[in-house]
């Protein structure tokens, strides 16, 4: 079955720490999974909850706890993506509850949600919780961070006949709360794994003049170029802030933060992935348990407040021993935090400032999607048929529930708006524009 999955994933073979995983979940007891950002602790629960699954039991046997909603949907694309025949949806704020009540209506093997709608759903006996006997608490601290110790308990509570706990950190953990119940508790430590994951890791530092670092930091995306990267702040108004500023300068740019409308909040990182942003202004809620590959560079806008923060953020570049730099922008008074115990190298910029060329993608929205019988095999054969594209044209496909995005060649987008304007999909006229 394994070989199966790794095939539909497209890996080329799991990783020390989901074997060892598989491995604990053989014997009785919790686990305690810690591991850095990035290293696959989606497939180090998912897959030792799949040998414990029943396909003659019709109830939900598996109960996924994370902190935000993009956490969630991303958990569900991954098993979605694993083929097992199980079903699995999620439930998370910002979603229709009629919408999930109705799915939790035919009940799936597998849930995941965050703590406040789940604990909805049990409030209003729209989940049957005495099927449930895998419990996983994914991020477990950052849930715990954003206050959700209340939820969680109810949840917890909820739950009479769990016979496995898995909890997953990137962050080592002093104590864990009694509320979770844990028993035979088992840790797996994989953070030791993380400097020398981090040895790809550049560090430097900029200083402004003054206690305006917006300068030094167009001036350092001048010289970055189009290198994906990510640029941290520690409150959302600061990163609507920098948004303004940058779209003063003509910087192609999306934001991204906890105060977004969910759709506003997939859409960007959306666009992040195929490209058509190259640059990502956002909070730390970018910071860990999201799929966002390749960055090159990390950008402190605001310095961390913690050794931890710090310490996700930069875990987002030089993944799977890749390499990439971490900036920190300093302001005229500002000083390095304590845990930055070696001084970062000085960078220098360039005295000639020029804006990085616009992204070669743009991003084509399609209102219809999987519930639509939508699929990606339909939207490309009409846009390399009539929409006149070529292949290497046409980017990264992600369809959704009900609506889809196509990353197209920015010099081509308009012309196939044009070619498709009046064309259907699986005979119905629908809403295709340029994605805002």
């Amino acid at each position: 079955m394994f070989e199966k999955i790794i095939a539909n994933l497209k890996i080329a073979s799991l990783n020390k720490m989901q074997l060892a995983a598989l491995e604990a979940a053989k014997d009785p007891g919790d686990i305690l999974l810690l591991s850095p950002t990035g290293s696959g602790k989606t497939l180090g629960f998912l897959l030792p909850l799949l040998n414990a699954l029943d396909p003659y039991n019709k109830g939900i046997q598996a109960l996924i706890v994370v902190p935000s909603r993009e956490l969630a949907i991303q958990i569900e694309q991954v098993f979605k993506q694993m083929g097992t025949g199980f079903k699995i949806n999620c439930c998370y704020g910002g979603h229709s509850t009629k919408i999930e009540k109705n799915n939790l209506a035919h009940p799936p093997t597998v849930l995941v949600g965050t703590p406040g709608r789940l604990a909805y759903h049990i409030e209003h006996k729209n989940i049957e919780t005495e099927s449930i006997t895998a419990l996983v608490l994914d991020e477990f601290d950052k849930s715990l961070e954003f206050g959700f110790k209340e939820e969680m308990s109810f949840i917890i509570g909820s739950l009479k006949n769990l016979n496995r706990r898995i909890l997953t950190s990137a962050t080592a953990m002093t104590e864990i709360p009694a509320f979770t119940g844990v028993k035979n508790l088992r840790e797996l430590n994989f953070l030791n794994n993380a400097a020398a994951k981090a040895s790809g890791l550049k560090l430097k530092y900029l200083r402004s003049g003054d206690s305006d670092k917006t300068k030094i930091l167009v001036a350092l995306i001048c010289k970055l170029q189009n290198k994906p990267a990510l640029v941290f702040c520690n409150h959302r108004d600061a990163v609507e802030r920098i948004s303004v500023l940058l779209k003063e300068q003509g910087l192609e740019h999306g934001v991204f933060h906890g105060g977004m409308e969910q759709e506003d909040r997939e859409r960007a990182l959306l666009k992040f992935r195929n490209g058509s942003h190259r640059l990502l202004i956002t909070t730390d809620l970018a910071s860990r348990g999201l799929d966002i590959p390749e960055i090159e560079a990390v950008i402190h806008y605001q310095l961390p407040t913690t050794e931890d923060v710090y310490t996700h953020r930069n875990g987002r570049t030089a993944r799977m021993h890749a390499t990439g730099t971490a900036y920190l922008l300093l302001a005229g008074s500002d000083y390095f935090p304590s845990f930055i115990t070696k001084e970062p190298e000085h960078e220098v910029l360039p005295e000639k400032l020029v804006l990085p060329p616009k992204p070669m993608w743009s991003t084509l929205y399609i209102a219809a999607g999987k519930k639509d019988k939508i699929s990606k095999m339909d939207i490309v054969g009409m846009l390399l048929q009539k929409g006149k594209l070529a292949k290497e044209e046409l980017g990264l496909i992600e369809v959704l529930d009900h609506t889809s995005y196509v990353a197209v060649a920015s010099a081509k987008i308009r012309t196939v708006i044009e070619h498709i304007r009046n064309e259907k999909i699986k005979n119905r006229k629908i809403r295709i524009e340029i994605s805002q």
